[in-house]
């Protein structure tokens, strides 16, 4: 089976740059949003699951340290190299102890940058990797291999469809799920609009892990745009 594409976030106001990266990452196979700015780059980063997130520290609206440091307060992990004019050393510690992955400064060469890029995939890959067999999160620990969930040590029985829910929102934590979506990819079938399917294993699932299912921690409703999970 293929790959997937790797989607990128392509967070950068200059232009011309903005065709450089664009083009050579598509190029290199990757599929690349663009945001100019940095209140569209955190709702998106937000919004939309990526693979990798280049942040440029000078933007309008917000900079980019600023919506390193909102997207890691949302729990948003995803990996992110911020790209600078500047080049001291306070900056990339700064940078870094924000939440950033890695820096470059301007002006790079696009191998470097290449370089960097994908180490950080693969570096992101093999985490995945490790964490995809089990997780755990406040008091429950997930076993997807033998399908075991346990809460405060005790057994949970969840459904083949719930477990399969469950694994999709941990592999997409912090990003939000629309209900299209899910029914998509964990059901396999195209959305009907009438249909509650998503809602109601949703709610089975809190009532199964969450301590307050009333006011759930980990499985949050996103009002008009579906779920977050935020273990």
């Amino acid at each position: 089976m293929p790959e997937l594409q790797r989607r990128i976030l392509l967070v950068e106001d200059e232009e011309s740059l903005i065709l450089t990266l664009r083009d050579r990452f598509e190029s290199e196979g990757y599929a690349v949003t663009v945001q100019s700015d940095g209140e569209s780059a955190l709702a998106a980063g937000t919004r939309s699951p990526f693979d990798l997130i280049v942040l440029d520290v000078a933007l309008p609206k917000k900079n980019g340290f600023d919506v390193c440091r909102d997207l890691r307060q949302r729990g948003i992990q995803t990996p992110i190299l911020m790209l600078t004019a500047r080049g001291q050393v306070v900056d990339r510690v700064v940078g870094l102890k924000l939440g950033a992955d890695d820096y470059l400064t301007k002006p790079f060469e696009m191998m470097e940058l290449l370089a960097r890029v994908e180490a950080l995939l693969r570096r992101s890959r093999t985490m995945a990797a490790n964490a995809s067999d089990s997780f755990a999160f406040g008091p429950v620990h997930v076993d997807f291999r033998s399908a075991e969930v346990r809460r405060e040590g005790a057994p949970v029985e969840l459904s083949t469809l719930e477990i399969k829910l469950l694994r999709y929102f941990v592999e997409h934590r912090g990003a939000v799920v629309g209900r299209d979506e899910l029914l998509d990819k964990v059901w396999g079938y195209d959305a009907t609009p009438v249909t509650r399917t998503v809602d109601v294993h949703v709610a089975s699932l809190r009532q199964k892990l969450e301590a307050n299912p009333s006011k759930p921690e980990y499985i949050v409703t996103v009002h008009g745009l579906g779920y977050k999970f935020t273990g």
